[in-house]
């Protein structure tokens, strides 16, 4: 069962301003993972739903999480049905990621005040997935979609929370396109975790990477306020 609450979840998230992306078959990968991005202050974590018996591996991660991370949001990602979303919050799911809007996964998700954050391409699925009470809603694309996608729906629609996957690097001009366009928080996956130093049990530089992206995104909400 999750232990924090849509609101708490949220509110995490546009603090720190990230959410890493991640998914690898072995747990004893996706543990070191998990904790080399903690210490390196990462407190909101989304592990993908992408292999064969993922959600086995999400339920020791979750256990891990729990003992070694204190204070850490771990959630799942490329939810795209009801049943698959029931069983990663039973699994401990704090918050659901999709790379599309299902509003079956919302009504599930809002029955457990778990935070839901579809994938949307357009204007108009993102106001769908606000009506069915996902509060934050994920702009994906993003390296297809781009910061000005953000920019012209934030206009007309200024209330929107909205989370960046895709095309997100830990480089401050890239991070500063997104942030000064209007986004809550950005997901970081394959950039924040280069598969030479996955291969090589580099967790030192995985903390390091997490670390160093943070203190851009830090910097760039401190400039722009």
């Amino acid at each position: 069962m999750a232990k924090y609450n849509k609101l708490q979840v949220i509110e995490i998230m546009s603090i720190t301003g990230m959410v890493p992306v991640f998914y690898h078959a072995d747990v004893e990968v996706a543990k070191n993972v998990v904790k080399a991005c903690y210490e390196g202050g990462v407190k909101v974590f989304e592990f993908t739903n992408r292999g064969e018996f993922a959600h086995e591996i999400f339920g020791e991660l979750s256990k891990y999480a729990s003992k070694e991370c204190p204070g850490l949001i771990l959630g799942a990602g490329s939810i795209i049905d009801a049943p698959t979303a029931s069983m990663y919050m039973q699994l401990g799911a704090n918050f659901l990621v999709g790379p599309l809007f299902n509003p079956d996964v919302a009504k599930v998700a809002n029955r457990r005040l778990t935070p839901y954050v579809p994938g949307c391409g357009s204007v108009s699925e993102i106001g769908f997935a606000q009506e069915s009470g996902c509060d934050l809603c994920k702009v994906f694309p993003g390296d297809v979609l781009g910061p000005n996608f953000v920019k012209g729906l934030k206009a007309p629609m200024p209330w929107s929370l909205l989370m960046v996957t895709g095309g997100v690097k830990p480089e401050e001009a890239n991070l500063k396109a997104w942030f000064d366009a209007g986004v809550t928080c950005v997901g970081m996956g394959s950039n924040l975790f280069p598969q030479d130093v996955i291969n090589a049990k580099d967790w030192d530089k995985i903390t390091a990477f997490c670390s160093n992206a943070l203190n851009i995104i830090k910097s760039v909400k401190n400039k722009k306020s």
